[in-house]
């Protein structure tokens, strides 16, 4: 028997969700909880109209709340608890789930709600805590960080002695018909594209000023991409556990349009992030106003296209994966391995697009993992410091296969 709650009920728990009612010989008791019960049982809902048969309870939760998750954990009494809400709520959660005996799972690391910027540390942190309390936090479990990070365990298991470079390439090539929206929290996403980018070399950390570095990758079954550079957390884990690596970047694609738009959103003081002060005029129609608080991209946010409603009309692809390059038995080699995933595909399948699928397969994954005893031990952990092995065969198994090109051109000096 095992007893999961999840978290969230956004587009990356939709998939999760789905993919642990086809599990069901691992995933026996299910819990779904948001800040809106109403969301949670409209997505259960949705799994039983497609012919799921199971008893997934539901509950509504602050996770901003410390009081209200020990409430909930000490009422359902979790195995484990899968963490898909915002970033800014991970360390609550954790907190949560310390005090409840709760083992802890997410795909995001930790960001402070009025910062864009992140890092491992805070949640590092916790390692002493969970160590003593015979519990598992497991980091980064969606794709990039994630699978990313497992791919590189693989590499290093299997082809390679030393990994000297490494770039993680994330293309998506699909289209939502839509003149600008993205592809998860339109917060969280335009608050990570806007930061400076950074990456690895020699020990050091350089960074660079948003999107100023780029240059055109070829991804597989879709072609050249305009790719750039970004700050992305797996690669403060990667190069701690895999300490030969001299050079790690992270690389994503734009389109043109996509660019142009998130300018004019920066230009016009859309991306704040900070609270402003705004006189409205009430709702009643009576003409008087009052003086309220916003912060512009949470309102950005309220009128962007929701990500959960792009999946219908998506077409095209994603492309994601790792080109890596060092030594075996002394010789060099390049390896690249990767997934592609196509949008129609994951939305007949759940109701969401590609983006939200190669998110939440991998948290679903990974929640296996843990209930199989496969990947459990106390403290927190990255997912590259587990045995990617059955991961790897799970990728296959639940939608997200992958493939390996070895000795070509990686196309990144």
């Amino acid at each position: 028997m095992s007893r999961v709650l999840m978290i969230g009920a956004g587009g990356v728990a939709t998939v999760a969700a789905f993919k642990i009612v086809q599990n069901q010989d691992v995933f026996t008791e299910f819990m779904i909880a948001s800040r809106r019960k109403e969301k949670c049982d409209k997505l259960v809902k949705d799994i039983h109209a497609k012919g799921y048969k199971m008893d997934i309870q539901t509950a509504e939760v602050d996770a901003d709340d410390v009081e209200q998750l020990k409430a909930l954990f000490n009422s359902y009494k979790p195995e484990l608890v899968i963490n898909l809400a915002l970033p800014y709520q991970d360390l609550t959660i954790m907190d949560a789930c310390l005090a409840c005996g709760c083992n802890y799972m997410d795909t995001a690391n930790y960001e402070p709600k009025d910062e864009a910027h992140f890092e491992y540390s805070c949640q590092w942190a916790y390692k002493d805590k969970f160590e003593q309390a015979g519990l598992c936090a497991i980091l980064g479990c969606g794709f990039d960080p994630g699978v990313s990070g497992i791919f590189t365990a693989y590499a290093a298991k299997h082809h390679f002695d030393e990994i000297e470079v490494l770039d993680i390439v994330d293309c998506n090539a699909g289209n939502h018909h839509k003149a600008f929206a993205t592809n998860f929290n339109p917060e969280i996403n335009i608050r990570e594209i806007t930061q400076k980018g950074l990456w690895y070399k020699d020990g050091e950390w350089i960074e660079t000023d948003p999107l100023s570095i780029h240059k055109p990758l070829t991804y597989p079954n879709i072609g050249p991409r305009e790719s750039y550079l970004m700050h992305h957390e797996e690669l403060e884990s990667l190069v701690k556990n895999y300490p030969t690596i001299k050079e790690a970047r992270f690389w994503m694609t734009f389109g043109q349009q996509y660019l142009t738009y998130l300018d004019c959103i920066q230009n016009l003081g859309m991306s704040r992030i900070d609270e402003i002060e705004y006189e409205a005029p009430l709702a009643d129609g009576s003409g008087k106003t009052a003086k309220v608080k916003i912060v512009p991209l949470q309102f950005l946010k309220a009128v962007l296209p929701n990500p959960q409603d792009l999946g219908e009309n998506y077409d095209g692809e994603t492309s994601i994966g790792c080109r890596i390059r060092g030594k075996k038995d002394g010789k060099e080699r390049t390896y690249y391995v990767y997934n592609n995933c196509k949008h129609q595909e994951a939305y007949n399948e759940t109701g969401m697009q590609g983006v939200s699928y190669t998110t939440g397969v991998p948290a679903m994954i990974g929640a296996m993992m843990f209930l199989k005893g496969i990947w459990k031990k106390p403290g927190v952990w990255n997912v590259e410091e587990f045995d990617p092995d059955p991961f790897m065969e799970q990728l296959n198994k639940q939608g997200l296969p992958w493939h390996e090109m070895f000795d070509g051109d990686l196309e990144i000096d």
